[in-house]
């Protein structure tokens, strides 16, 4: 499991809620994973729920009896849900199908959860999980709205293999980085940063912004080649970001998962090899504002690459003779004008002075460090551990969050770009 730096939620009083839906075994590992961050959990779960995952297996987990029903049918105790409701400091629904999102935006208090919901004095957080075309749903769109409306906090589900067999958005996010969410909440209370704006901020309106995204293949013949991990999703999530706050985006994306996808309204360019990144790239900076260097291009590419298959038999060794790839940044730096240019460092050693190093040597207006010595961090993950570095100014250090929350972070300092 994915552990944080610090943990905030060290003593905190947190209510798991549970419906009923595929991803219910998903929380398992939530709620083992809270607790190891030291908190104390009560788990609510739907009778629908009870079909998923069984209240015996979270009892052991929790070290507390699952709260299920209004009261218990041997005893007749009452469960109140008005006590657990001052009791939490945070609320967590994982997952939330497209039914208990529905009464709890329209105020259905038909089972214990919902009404628990209903009478919670603390902060709310809801991770949905259903299939797409039931997320896409105009119904399930306008419950979420009503939702963040109200100040619940959204785990955006991920894209990826649904339980109905098709691939979309819909998939429960990962244990890990709800937990990474839920710390966060209570990093930014301890700091008193807010957690959400109160409205959709615009402020990168009329903005046209090109990222680059994921990895670069450079190919040893038509069936290998060289790549690195880079899986797109930091990339990925800065595009919906900055489209999001207004901008015009347009995403040059190298071989990323085919289940990865971006909203209608951004343009995805794919491509394969460096060169062929740095073409687009550079074909669509001349009439960008801001370039975005997020994407992870091999440094070095095969100096003669075959055409045809290379055979094993006869052969003990095989050498490969490498040529550096061209350097799109310091490429876009050269001729970027008045315009932005942000660029990307994954370090894992003398990592400020050499992203300081970097952001001198390609003319970039910032850069967004990152390190492989931090768990959850990096590459293939869906959390990040980033800091910021401007050339005027001190860099801004953040803690391990989701990959979109940092987006939203690289976001507000691109905004700020834009204004000085």
């Amino acid at each position: 499991m994915t552990s944080v730096a610090k943990s905030y939620l060290e003593g905190k009083h947190i209510v798991l809620g549970i419906s009923g839906g595929i991803a219910a075994y998903k929380s398992a590992y939530l709620l083992r994973l809270l607790i190891k961050m030291g908190a104390e959990v009560q788990v609510v779960i739907t009778p629908s729920g009870k079909e998923f995952i069984t209240p015996v297996t979270l009892a052991a987990l929790s070290g507390k009896p699952v709260v299920s029903e209004f009261f218990s049918a041997n005893t007749g105790e009452w469960h109140s849900h008005v006590d657990l409701g001052l009791w939490a400091d945070l609320m967590i629904i994982a997952p939330a199908t497209a039914s208990t999102i529905g009464k709890m935006a329209n105020g259905i208090a038909d089972n214990m959860l919902v009404t628990t919901y209903l009478s919670a004095k603390e902060q709310v957080m809801v991770a949905p999980a259903m299939d797409l075309d039931m997320w896409a749903h105009p119904s399930t769109q306008r419950n979420v709205a009503t939702l963040r409306a109200d100040g619940v906090i959204i785990v955006e589900p991920q894209s990826g293999f649904l339980a109905s067999g098709l691939t979309g958005k819909g998939r429960m996010e990962e244990p890990e980085a709800i937990a990474a969410a839920a710390n966060d909440y209570f990093r930014r209370l301890s700091e008193c940063v807010p957690v959400e704006p109160t409205e959709d901020s615009e402020d990168l309106m009329g903005k046209r912004i090109v990222i680059s995204a994921g990895p670069t293949y450079e190919d040893i013949d038509p069936v290998r080649f060289i790549g690195n991990y880079s899986s797109g999703k930091m990339g990925f999530a800065l595009a919906e970001e900055c489209s999001r706050r207004g901008a015009d985006v347009t995403v040059v994306a190298g071989p990323v998962d085919r289940r990865l996808e971006l909203s209608s309204q951004i343009q995805r360019i794919d491509v394969r090899s460096a060169k062929e990144m740095l073409a687009a790239m550079e074909r669509e900076f001349e009439d960008a504002d801001m370039a975005v260097m997020a994407a992870a291009v091999a440094d070095y590419a095969p100096a003669e690459p075959s055409a045809l298959k290379i055979k094993r038999e006869n052969r003990d060794e095989l050498t490969l003779r490498l040529v550096k790839n061209p350097d799109i940044a310091r490429c876009l730096g050269e001729i970027k004008g008045e315009r932005k240019l942000v660029g990307f460092a994954l370090e894992t050693d003398n990592a400020l002075a050499n992203a300081f190093g970097k952001l001198k040597r390609k003319n970039l207006d910032m850069i967004v460090l990152n390190s492989l010595s931090d768990p959850g961090a990096g590459m293939m993950t869906d959390t990040n551990k980033v800091t910021i570095i401007r050339p005027d100014a001190a860099p801004m250090e953040f803690p391990l969050k989701t990959k979109r929350e940092v987006a939203a972070d690289i976001a507000d300092a691109i905004s700020l770009l834009f204004r000085r």
